[in-house]
């Protein structure tokens, strides 16, 4: 399984009303082959401060355990050479197929929920670019390589004249500070 370009997302929902739709365009991306949720974390806290946490992955059982295969070989090949990536390769392979690995860490978890208001959501969401594949591999046969990346902010697409400033708020995850 060849992995595309992983972001991470972090997002926050003031006065939250969920409807599943995000859920929904997440797997229709998913189904397209778009995109994969390796892992993401979703917190609610209510008014009264109550909260609920939910990890969410749309990964196959088989592409999980594929994942943690190559994952726990890469870290085990640092580790101990050949030896070490195939002991890592089957450790992950298990770990996966068990459902134990979550890239967000318990401790990230408790940050994130201190960090949020009361009656708002937060999600972080590492998101697979699967689409990027093909690209990411023809720019490397080309002897390319990432020198940054990251998205440009509505209020920046306004200032070069690419946005008109109410298709920016109409479309804007940014908050206005």
């Amino acid at each position: 399984m060849a992995i595309g370009p992983v972001q991470l997302l972090v997002l926050g929902f003031e006065s939250p009303t969920f409807q599943g739709e995000i859920l929904e365009e997440i797997e229709r991306l998913r189904e397209s082959d778009t995109v994969r949720v390796i892992d993401a974390l979703a917190v609610y806290k209510d008014a009264a401060g109550d909260v609920e946490v939910a990890h969410i992955s749309n990964l196959t059982r088989d592409e999980a355990i594929e994942l943690g295969s190559t994952i726990g070989a890469l870290l085990g090949l640092g580790i101990d050479g050949e030896e070490g990536a195939i002991a890592g390769a089957e450790a992950g392979a298990e770990a996966m197929a068990g459902g134990e690995v979550h890239a967000f860490s318990e401790e990230e978890e408790w940050d994130v929920i201190e960090e949020i208001p009361n009656d708002s959501a937060a999600a972080l969401i590492l998101l697979e670019h699967h689409w990027a594949v093909p690209l990411r591999d023809a720019i490397a046969r080309a002897g390319g390589f990432r020198i940054s990346d990251g998205f440009i902010s509505p209020a920046d697409l306004i200032a070069i004249g690419l946005l008109a400033e109410d298709e920016a708020e109409e479309h804007a995850l940014e908050q206005a500070s």
